[in-house]
Order: structure tokens, then C-alpha cells, then sequence
């Protein structure tokens, strides 16, 4: 076993597979405290992730049951199988499962188990089924629904957006008070987070908006497109997109934006994959030619389309076919990123909506790792994180009385660099003031830079 042994009194996780989405996993909740240990066939990748992080390595088959016992299967409270195999994610879980009693979770991506996921998560005692490709394609199918986004991200059960764009130089709000923008047009949505020059402001009424800001606000979906419009920016749904891969990821987004009317062509290489598509997708137009060419792409209509989508499996493939479109088309750009090593370079680049696959995955285990973890106060629902992890936006469902509840906000001590974006009380949404206060069986919803908050509590200073 390599690695040191962490004294934190933190849960006690294994994690099956190196990839991206292990390693995400093993930074994120190591800097949380917990004590994880990673299991892999490639001794080299374990030594270069246990060098990096606080974590423990086991080298072998992770679906072994002397490899799992020697992790400490036995006495770990969560199990997290991340392979690129999903048949060997469902069996590492279901020999941790019968061997160490520990909560499992899997990561499940081929389209006929995803179909099957209620039947597997009950025959086979998982808590969760993680499917990065479908949460991807959910997130881009909701900017797809609002091109000037270059983020949407859901809370309370639907019922509220956060979204993130641009400012445009020289709008109606460059130039503005927070506070007068909520006086002059709506008090019905909360800016909760700007980031400019790569940092990040939880704003006061009193913050200055300026063109090439990025700001993120969240609104009731009634009120959402009415601030928008207010704000002179388009609202409308792009009509048709253009695909190039044809991947899950592909199949997913695909799908999604089909429901949803959208005309849909995907471009892809592989003959087979061709085929499988044209079955899967019998409403899509699938091109069988090279995405990457120039001159496929102009026959393929780039420079007419309303959004487009490079999803291969290379990333400085899809960086490069995103500048591109930039150039000959005003097509709304959406650009999946698998790793982060720059994601400075990128953030600084005109690639649309950048798309992070293996935070989405992140982001659901560790808001259930959060929830398990906390106090009887509250209960983490969701975890969005906001600007490449520079802020978080969290939901809590509060079931108790506790040292926030009963109390008006401006009585409340809370943290810097936090504000408290909404509360959803019997179904009302309602964007507080100081005056508002926290009762037992709200929902309430904070963004922050601080990290790692559990529970409600951890609002208080």
C-alpha cells in the first residue's frame, strides 16, 4: 500500500480508477478532510496521484476481493467505482457490497444500462449512478435553450435557474449599481456572483457592473427570460445544431436536443459509430467523414448553423474546431474540456461555454460525501461549482430549528464573501432581505468563495 496515512476525521472512501474523474474526486475530497484511498492496475498513476494528495494507493484489479480488502474495504463508509469499464464498475460495487457493507457508488455510461439504471441502483444496493456524458448533455441542452448563457445550472427541483453570461460592453448595465439595477428593473432575480480579471466578487448592493464581466444571477423560470429581455439580449432557442464526434457524449447530447426540436447533424469518422447513430438517432442527419476538415465542415452547413458542438475525444481537437466556428459562423459554441491542466489558458480564450464533464461528476458525490457528513441541522441537495471551483453555490434543506432559524438575516452573523440567493418556503420562492429570516423545512441557497460549507450552520461567522 503506498502513501501515508492521514489523521483527519474525515469519512473513510475508496475510489476505483485513475482517470480524470478519480483524480478530481481524490483532490476535491482529500482538501475535505476525508481519508481516501485509490485503487488502480497502473502503479505509476497511483504513485503520481498519492505524491500529489493526502490519499493511500493500491495497485490491482479493483473487483478483486483481497485487492478491495487490502484497501479497507471492511470498515470504509463509501465506495466509488469511476473505471472506464461500466461492467467493472458494477462489479467492484457489488463485491464491495457484499464484502465491506459500504455505501457504492457507480459510474455507468452505455446508453442501455443508463436505461436500466433505477433496475441496477435496486438489485444491486447502489446509492447513486453517475453518468457524466447524460449530466453533460442535460447542461448543454439547457444553454441550448438560452444561447446567450454561458451557463445554466438548476435548483430547487426546477423551479430556479442560475445562469452566467457576459457582459456585453456598453449594455444598459455596464456602468451600473447592483443596487439600481434591482430598483430600475426587477426585484424578482439576485446577482449573486461576477468574476473579472480572474477573481471572484460575492456583490454587495453597492458592486459596479462592467462590461466583459461574467455574472452569474439566479431568477424564477417566469422571470428569467423578462430580465433578459430587459436587459436588451436575445432569448430565443437555437433551431438546429451541429455535432462533431460521435461518442456517448455524442448519442446523449444528440438525443436531448432532438426532444427538445432541435434539428441535429453529427459528423463522425467511424463507420460503425455511423451505424449505431443513424439507429439510435433515425431523426438526426449523421455524416460519415472526418469533423476536423475544413471542407467537411462548410459542406456541412457550419457556417449556416445556430449552435455547435465539438465533442472528440481530444480536447485540443475540440479547443481548435471552436475557434474555428468562431471565424466563419455566429453559431453559439459549446466546448467540452476533459482535463484542466490550463484551464487559465482556456478561460481566456473565445471558446463559447467551456464544459467540464468530470466536475459534474464531482460535484454530485461530493454534495451526497457533504450530506453524510454533516450535522442534523440540514441537508446538502445540490453543490454547483461556480468559476473553474473559485466559489460554490449550495442548496441546503433545513429540518431543524438551529442557531439561523427564527432569526431575521440582518441578526445573523454571517461570513464574508457569502450571500444567501433565495429561500423556497412551501413551494414560494422568495429573494430575501434583511428582514427575511431561515425557517425549519426551508430550502436555502448560498453562493460563496469560501469551501467545503456542510451545513447550514457553516453560514454563521
Amino acid at each position: 500500500m503506498l502513501g501515508i496515512k492521514n489523521s483527519k476525521a474525515g469519512m473513510k472512501i475508496i475510489i476505483v480508477g485513475c482517470g480524470k474523474v478519480g483524480s478530481t474526486l481524490v483532490e476535491q475530497l482529500t482538501n475535505e478532510g476525508h481519508n481516501v484511498t485509490i485503487i488502480d492496475k497502473d502503479l505509476s498513476k497511483i504513485q503520481a496521484i498519492t505524491n500529489m494528495y493526502d490519499a493511500m494507493g493500491v495497485a490491482g484489479n479493483g473487483a478483486s476481493m483481497s485487492t478491495q480488502m487490502e484497501a479497507g474495504v471492511d470498515n470504509a463508509d463509501l465506495f466509488i467505482a469511476v473505471t472506464d469499464s461500466d461492467e467493472l464498475n458494477l462489479l467492484c460495487c457489488t463485491v464491495a457490497k457484499r464484502e465491506g457493507q459500504c455505501v457504492t457508488i457507480a459510474r455507468v455510461r452505455t446508453p442501455e444500462y443508463s436505461k436500466e439504471a433505477a433496475f441496477l441502483k435496486e438489485k444491486l444496493g447502489l446509492e447513486m449512478i453517475i453518468n457524466p456524458e447524460f449530466e453533460t448533455a442535460q447542461v448543454m441542452s439547457r444553454i441550448l435553450t438560452l444561447p446567450m448563457a454561458e451557463d445554466i445550472s438548476t435548483f430547487a427541483h426546477g423551479y430556479v435557474d442560475m445562469v452566467k453570461f457576459r457582459l456585453p460592453e456598453g449594455n444598459d448595465l455596464d456602468g451600473k449599481k447592483i443596487m439600481d439595477i434591482k430598483r430600475e428593473l426587477t426585484d424578482d432575480i439576485v446577482i449573486c456572483a461576477i468574476e473579472r480579471n480572474g477573481e471572484v466578487f460575492i456583490p454587495s448592493g453597492q458592486f459596479i457592473l462592467k462590461g466583459g464581466d461574467l455574472i452569474s444571477f439566479v431568477a424564477g423560470r417566469s422571470n428569467l427570460r423578462r430580465f433578459i429581455r430587459a436587459i436588451g439580449l436575445k432569448t430565443g432557442q437555437v433551431q438546429n445544431a451541429l455535432i462533431v464526434g460521435g461518442g456517448k457524449a455524442s448519442y446523449y447530447v444528440g438525443r436531448s436536443l432532438i426532444k427538445q426540436g432541435i434539428k441535429v447533424k453529427i459528423i463522425e469518422m467511424n463507420h460503425a459509430k455511423c451505424e449505431e447513430l443513424s439507429v439510435l438517432l433515425p431523426e438526426a442527419i449523421i455524416i460519415n467523414d472526418d469533423g476536423t476538415n475544413e471542407e467537411v465542415l462548410k459542406e456541412a452547413g457550419i457556417a449556416e448553423c445556430e449552435a455547435f458542438i465539438p465533442m472528440t475525444g481530444i480536447d485540443e481537437e475540440n479547443i481548435l474546431l471552436s475557434l474555428h466556428a468562431k471565424q466563419v459562423s455566429d453559431a453559439k459554441v459549446i466546448t467540452r474540456v476533459t482535463r484542466n491542466n490550463f484551464s487559465k489558458v482556456v478561460s481566456n480564450m473565445d471558446l463559447g461555454s467551456v464544459i467540464y464533464p468530470k466536475y459534474i461528476t464531482s460535484e454530485a458525490i461530493v454534495a451526497y460525501v457533504r450530506a453524510k457528513s454533516n450535522s442534523l441541522d440540514s441537508n446538502i441537495e445540490t453543490l454547483n461549482y461556480m468559476f473553474d471551483s473559485k466559489a460554490e453555490a449550495i442548496e441546503f434543506k433545513v429540518r431543524q430549528e438551529s442557531a439561523v432559524t427564527g432569526k431575521s438575516l440582518a441578526e445573523l452573523k454571517l461570513k464574508s464573501n457569502l450571500l444567501i440567493a433565495f429561500i423556497m418556503r412551501k413551494g414560494k420562492i422568495i429573494y430575501p432581505s434583511g428582514s427575511d429570516m431561515i425557517l425549519p423545512g426551508d430550502t436555502v441557497m448560498i453562493v460563496t468563495t469560501n469551501k467545503g460549507f456542510r451545513d447550514i450552520q457553516d453560514i454563521l461567522a
